[in-house]
């Protein structure tokens, strides 16, 4: 079963990344470390796609790796 949006936001949040903000329903996510921003789009309540869950677990190795 997919996460949540909103639980893609929450591991983001919990690894350090800030919200930066964005248009609509994109949010953009940076790390102090400097890693590449992450963007996460849709509404809070959506399923997140594969790809969306894919990126998340690879920004937060790169940001633990950094």
């Amino acid at each position: 079963m997919p996460k949540k949006v909103r639980d893609l936001i929450k591991i983001l949040e919990k690894a350090g990344f800030v919200d930066r903000g964005g248009k609509g329903d994109h949010r953009n996510f940076v790390h102090p470390n400097g890693i590449k921003p992450i963007t996460v789009s849709g509404k809070e309540g959506d399923d997140a796609k594969h790809y969306q869950e894919k990126a998340v677990r690879l920004a937060i190795e790169e940001a633990k790796n950094e």
